[in-house]
């Protein structure tokens, strides 16, 4: 029986304060808590798809604005999952999602390549510039955090990832389907393949 992968993150500085537990082998359970609505139900959707479990608390200078919150657990997921795969032996390592919701269809592609790359597109930034924020009941969520927070998972993960916004005019439905897609690739590319002897690479490290 294979040992579950978990890693648990701690964050604390004057903008944030952040405890991040995951486990990339889980069904898709989580307790998100932080001050940030639309993140949480982002975080919920990507975990669900994923198969992670994922607990998270997180405090920030909201009276700012989103922006120092949403990067920090960008860097503690990245972390927490870099930890998680420890060495990276028999792994997938390759996945991608096409994923629908409605009348919006996002793609993601990763590698976990110990080289940090992410490509978001002309796409993105084009249905941002339609409307920049999305109303909440409490507060607006600025979309161009959703590219900080992946920035700072890809960095601290040392993945690559690509996001192409296929089609959709409602932005909730078009990021919503980015998570989405992102959690399923990242449950592809997680996953142990027995076939898999080792490193799955060429050159024998990631």
């Amino acid at each position: 029986m294979i040992k579950k992968r978990i890693a648990t993150i701690k964050r604390k500085t004057k903008e944030t304060d952040i405890v991040l537990k995951i486990t990339l082998d889980g069904e898709g359970k989580n307790k998100i808590d932080t001050p940030i609505g639309f993140l949480n139900h982002m975080l919920d959707a990507m975990s669900k798809h994923a198969l992670f479990n994922l607990e998270l608390k997180a405090k920030g200078d909201i009276q700012v604005d989103d922006h120092h919150t949403v990067e920090d657990i960008g860097i503690c997921l990245g972390k927490a999952i870099a930890e998680a795969l420890k060495d990276k032996k028999s792994i997938t390592r390759f996945g991608n999602a096409l994923v629908p919701m409605d009348e919006a269809l996002c793609a993601a592609a990763i590698d976990i390549s110990g080289r940090p790359f992410f490509s978001y597109g002309e796409e993105a930034i084009k249905f941002e510039k339609q409307k920049s924020k999305i109303k909440g009941k409490e507060q607006a969520f600025d979309l161009q955090l959703i590219e900080e927070f992946f920035q700072a998972l890809v960095l601290n993960s040392g993945i690559t990832l690509h996001v192409v916004i296929k089609r959709g005019k409602n932005l909730h439905h078009i990021y919503e389907a980015m998570f989405k897609a992102v959690g399923r690739a990242l449950k592809v590319a997680v996953a142990y393949d027995a076939q898999v002897k080792g490193i799955p690479s060429t050159k024998g490290a990631l």
